[in-house]
């Protein structure tokens, strides 16, 4: 069984169609890249995911979406949903707290109080999240003072802090200089062994360096999905060809 299924899934802003009859199945332990130019619906599905969407008041949707055979949108706690699927954003978002607290905050709030628990789940975090090494002298340090690149690895050590199942990342090295993104780029190829990762990235080259399969989005519908290798190297959408070879988008 596939980790994620969605099934003939829409969703709707008030009129706007936004995904339209989306079919696909992202498997366990993969890092899946949704691709497209952009109001093409792929961050909308991606928000979908952990229902993100739920806060926007004029968000409808119909179709179904599966978590480990279990339907989300039938989940009465959406907090115990995120908890299993976290998000990353685009910008790196850092609590104004330091370090520590970043990656205590989640613990703390699901009972975790013990201090020498909580020290152990911060440091394994930080590890995972390839930037121990860089702040493990400075805990007490706020976020806000790291540079870019690293309070994004402090972003995505947060979400693993509380060990979900699914990691989204919506396009999370946009805003980051080239080694910083060549550093989650290699963290995300670590850390699909624990974790199912569904990104969205405008940066193709990116999908093709750490992605496992790939789905191309065009006005809201999912025009292809496959390996990555085989979508960009033999698109059987000539929509798929036009976008990849930079002819529109």
């Amino acid at each position: 069984m596939s980790k994620i299924e969605i099934k003939n899934f829409n969703s709707y802003y008030g009129e706007f169609h936004a995904i339209k009859d989306i079919n696909m199945n992202i498997e366990k332990n993969e890092v899946t890249a949704f691709i497209g130019p952009s109001g093409c619906g792929k961050s909308t599905l991606l928000k979908s995911l952990n229902r993100m969407n739920d806060l926007v008041l004029s968000f409808k949707k119909d179709g179904n979406i599966y978590l480990d055979g279990k339907e989300i949108f039938d989940e009465t706690d959406v907090y115990d949903l995120r908890k299993k699927v976290g998000m990353v954003f685009q910008k790196p978002n850092p609590f104004p707290m330091s370090i520590y607290d970043n990656i205590a905050y989640g613990p703390r709030t699901h009972g975790i109080k013990d201090k020498r628990t909580l020290d152990e789940i911060v440091e394994k975090s930080l590890k995972q999240g390839a930037i121990w090494n860089e702040v493990k002298d400075n805990l007490k340090k706020s976020a806000l003072a790291l540079s870019g690149g690293q309070q994004q690895r402090i972003c995505i050590a947060r979400a693993m802090a509380v060990e979900p199942e699914v990691i989204l990342l919506d396009e999370p090295t946009s805003a980051l200089d080239p080694i910083s993104t060549a550093k989650i780029e290699d963290l995300l190829e670590i850390i699909k062994k624990e974790y199912t990762i569904v990104m969205v990235t405008h940066n193709m080259q990116q999908a093709t360096r750490v992605s496992d399969k790939t789905g191309f989005f065009l006005l809201g519908e999912l025009v292809e999905f496959d390996t990555t290798e085989k979508l960009f190297s033999f698109p059987t959408d000539k929509r798929t060809e036009d976008y990849i070879t930079g002819r529109f988008g």
